[in-house]
């Protein structure tokens, strides 16, 4: 891929490129009118909110997920990242260690007290991440008509920024799209259309409700340690026709074992990143990036307490994130 191609793979801070019981009966779910209609804002919950879809976070969701405990085993969702992360140029990551003022075996005090401190140099959107309401609009206007002039600055966004996200407790939801397909894991560039994804859920019994959190398995996180340039130049996932119908059922969140949950190369050149237009943009839906969905695959769960704190930010329009399902 030319460094053209790439740098429109890379979803204005999206790509990392880095080396149950309980469920219900699958019924038709289709998508509701104007999912990603012509008039998109204000929102559902007025002209001044900053939260979307956290919005459906309430005690009964949280309640709802805890009773899916069943086994108190945890899966963390995260990916390591460290200085040797590929991400998509200029994207770095690094953490530097020091020993302030101990050169020499210095110590501190009649005790010798010694202590190591580190600090982070680096993008926020390297890695599993979240990518807040801030990230990503349609012709400079982003979730709720808020348009970039007014709230973007050089030292962070004035609205809908990460430190507005609450707390992440709800039920969580898998669909493996790669048992769905009958392989090990999708092809870069693999589109998933939205009726698959109703044939998928359907066939595994997988049913989303508002406020859930939609975790699609690809298997393409795979390719991460084979092949790294390979894994952040193309990846299997959705289009704009797909996320309208996710947007449909209301959830919290998508999230991909991928880098960016669309289908890369797009099949149309000039379409680039609608299903992000949709869920970000129109309806306030978060997305996740690189989730670890393995463990979860290997143990033939689909529905799990879905949690996440993520770093509070001020400003910032991304995080690094590490989740975690609990079953």
């Amino acid at each position: 891929m030319t460094r053209r191609g790439l740098m429109g793979a890379a979803c204005a801070g999206c790509v990392a490129i880095q080396a149950g019981s309980g469920v219900r009966l699958a019924q038709a779910q289709a998508p509701a009118a104007g999912a990603a209609g012509g008039n998109w804002f204000p929102s559902r919950w007025g002209p001044d909110d900053q939260l979307g879809a956290a919005n459906l976070l309430t005690p009964a969701k949280v309640q709802e997920a805890t009773r899916l405990v069943r086994e108190g085993k945890t899966y963390r969702m995260g990916i390591a990242v460290d200085r040797s992360t590929p991400a998509f140029p200029p994207r770095n990551f690094s953490v530097t260690v020091f020993m302030p003022g101990q050169e020499d075996g210095q110590t501190f005090g009649a005790n010798r007290m010694s202590y190591v401190d580190d600090m982070v140099n680096g993008w926020l959107g390297v890695g599993t991440q979240i990518d807040s309401l801030a990230h990503l609009g349609i012709d400079n206007v982003f979730y709720n008509g808020n348009r970039a002039r007014d709230f973007v600055r050089t030292t962070g966004v004035t609205k809908l920024g990460i430190e507005n996200i609450p707390p992440f407790v709800t039920r969580g939801v898998l669909v493996d799209l790669a048992r769905f397909k009958g392989k090990p894991r999708l092809d870069g560039g693999e589109l998933v259309t939205a009726d698959e994804l109703r044939q998928a859920m359907a066939q595994q019994n997988v049913r989303v409700t508002p406020g859930d959190v939609v975790v699609l398995h690809t298997g393409w996180l795979s390719v991460l340690t084979e092949n790294p340039q390979l894994f952040g130049s193309q990846e299997p996932g959705i289009d704009g026709p797909g996320a309208e119908y996710l947007a449909s059922l209301q959830p919290l969140a998508v999230g991909a074992d991928t880098w960016g949950v669309e289908a890369v190369p797009f099949r149309n050149p000039n379409v680039v990143w609608q299903g992000h237009q949709v869920l970000l943009a129109r309806n306030g839906i978060y997305i996740l990036e690189n989730l670890d969905t393995r463990g979860l695959v290997a143990d033939g769960a689909s529905e799990f307490m879905f949690v996440l704190g993520q770093p509070l930010y001020r400003g910032a329009v991304q995080a690094i994130i590490n989740p975690v399902a609990i079953r």
